[in-house]
């Protein structure tokens, strides 16, 4: 790997961290771009301010205003899928869950308005025929009747017929994990995942004395929460107490470096084993075949060129955060590439980060080339 090839990336990327030309507005406060190998970090740099406004219009004073760093925490948005999808299949491990078992074995509540044939694999391949999205925090009061509202939620599609991206298949199988285990998600991540690994700055609801190193997200209106600074960007996740299967984890690049780095090594990181080399191989073998396009594994996208660029292949795995995160690990040359931002501070309307995603890809993609 070759540092020009990082330094021509995060020179792309950090053009969207100011006003591109016609634009009123960064469409990225900030970000942090990270290289690696399985073996470590080869490259990390941090540009742009991770709490730069005070509402849609208002500017911060600039001595108000806080530096990203490399250590700066990120929402991860939908990368939270990743960390749930981990402990279900480590849940297959122990012998506690089947993937081709039917979701209602579990949760028999589940079987309602047509879903007794929707088995954990449909889940975690989004081929369950789900919708893609309710809006729990409105329709419904509390947290008990938001996760009884997905789980008796009806299909728009016979099971297995169709792909579609679906909120709804991990905030179940989050439930599936809590019923299993008698333990809350966010426990059973910390427990599984985040405390062997040593990933000190990754979980749910970050305590507030960390609130000065986390990415400030929206400014919301709807639902009422003003600047969210702190607490997770999504309104359904929020609406569940910040613990969800499809979002609610905060993290760092070095975090997810080593997220990256186990997979690499077949599930190991260090003298800690947290999957089986034979589970890391089933979360990224394709299990979409049938449906072009969509390529997925257990939990994890493949062949994405919309953000993996030049890396797209059926053996690079990865995930987008609608926060404006992603993470790419191409198992080809055992390296990976972590791009964090905070893309919605202070709007969602701020334009596509995806061309940042693929200059980031790119500068990988160029440097395994020379």
């Amino acid at each position: 790997m070759t540092g020009s090839a990082f330094e021509r990336a995060w020179s792309e990327v950090t053009r969207f961290t100011v006003p591109l030309a016609g634009e009123s507005r960064a469409r990225c406060a900030s970000a942090v771009l990270t290289y690696g190998h399985r073996d470590g970090i080869v490259f990390c740099e941090a540009a742009g301010e991770s709490r730069r406004w005070a509402d849609l219009a208002t500017e911060l004073p600039v001595g108000e205003r806080i530096a990203a760093t490399t250590s700066t925490i990120y929402d991860m948005a939908s990368i939270s899928k990743l960390f749930c999808s981990i402990v279900v299949v480590q849940l297959v491990e122990q012998g506690l869950l089947s993937l081709d078992a039917p979701v209602a074995s579990y949760l028999p509540e589940f079987a309602v308005a047509g879903k007794a044939g929707v088995t954990v694999r449909m889940l975690l391949t989004h081929t369950s025929g789900f919708t893609s999205w309710i809006p729990l925090y409105s329709e419904y009061p509390d947290r008990v009747t938001r996760v009884a509202g997905v789980l008796a939620h009806p299909l728009d599609d016979r099971p297995g017929t169709t792909y579609r991206y679906s909120d709804l298949n991990l905030i179940t199988l989050g439930a599936v994990a809590e019923a299993l285990t008698g333990k809350p998600l966010d426990v059973l991540v910390s427990d599984q995942i985040t405390t062997p690994l040593g990933m000190v700055d990754t979980g749910y609801n970050p305590p507030v004395g960390k609130q000065h190193r986390i990415a400030a997200t929206e400014f919301q209106t709807v639902p009422d929460r003003g600047l969210v600074w702190g607490e997770v960007h999504d309104e359904n996740a929020w609406s569940l107490g910040g613990v969800a299967g499809h979002a609610g984890v905060f993290s760092t690049a070095a975090d997810m470096a080593v997220l990256a780095r186990t997979l690499l090594n077949d599930g190991a990181y260090g003298d800690v084993r947290i999957l089986q080399p034979e589970t890391v191989a089933a979360l990224v073998t394709n299990e979409n075949a049938g449906f072009p396009g969509h390529d997925h594994g257990l939990g994890f996208e493949l062949n994405q060129p919309t953000y993996m660029g030049e890396l797209a292949s059926l053996r690079t795995v990865g995930h987008t955060g609608y926060t404006g995160t992603s993470i790419v690990i191409d198992f080809r040359s055992a390296s990976f590439v972590v791009l964090l931002t905070n893309r919605v501070h202070p709007s969602r309307d701020s334009g596509s980060i995806h061309p940042a995603r693929v200059a980031a890809a790119n500068g990988l993609a160029e440097a395994l080339r020379t």
